[in-house]
Parts: C-alpha cells; sequence; structure tokens
C-alpha cells in the first residue's frame, strides 16, 4: 500500500484513488447514457446568474445590518 503525498493527491493510497477513479468513471458514463434530455447552458447559466445575485443580496443585507 502506497502513501500518495498530500501536495500531489488528496487520497491517502493508491487503491483509495484508484476506487475514486473507478466510482468517477461510472458517474460520468452514466451520465452520458442517460436518455433524458441535457439542460440547455443559456438556461443553466440564467439560473446560475440569480442564484449568485440572490446571495449576493443577501451577503450585502447581512453587511448593512452589522
Amino acid at each position: 500500500m502506497a502513501n500518495l503525498s498530500p501536495i500531489v493527491s488528496e487520497f491517502e493510497t493508491d487503491e483509495q484513488a484508484a476506487s475514486y477513479d473507478r466510482w468517477f468513471r461510472l458517474q460520468v458514463q452514466a451520465s452520458l447514457d442517460d436518455p433524458s434530455p441535457g439542460v440547455p447552458h443559456d438556461q443553466v447559466m440564467a439560473e446560475m446568474d440569480a442564484i449568485i445575485a440572490e446571495a449576493e443580496k443577501r451577503q450585502q443585507d447581512r453587511t448593512k445590518v452589522s
């Protein structure tokens, strides 16, 4: 069991890294194989812009109260 450098890897061992890599690849393949329609980029960006704007507003409101 080889220990990995925390500077190079977030995993403690090669086995943990390999296990995560297998899991990740299965998740990606499942997503690629999913027959449901994707979400258009513009829609995702519009939703994220709204989320970010709301978070910024909440942050500004908190700093005004303090």
